[in-house]
């Protein structure tokens, strides 16, 4: 299991925060999300045989955000 940091830019409010948490539920392979609106900042520990981190930056996009890579 590993850790990436995240800068997302677009992300305003807690609601936007808790949409990006979403991940953990929705994506196989993430295990943890941690989003920060006022830090505007995305903690994901996932399992690296099962999801990369373009993949989870591609996941974000989807969802409507920009996340990148710190």
């Amino acid at each position: 299991m590993v850790q990436a940091i995240f800068k997302v830019t677009d992300m305003n409010c807690a609601n936007c925060a808790m949409k990006l948490q979403e991940m953990e539920d929705n994506i196989p392979g993430i295990h943890q999300v941690d989003a920060s609106y006022k830090k505007q900042e995305l903690i994901v520990k996932f399992d690296e045989t099962m999801i990369g981190e373009e993949q989870i930056i591609t996941a974000a996009k989807e969802i409507g955000y920009t996340a990148i890579k710190l």
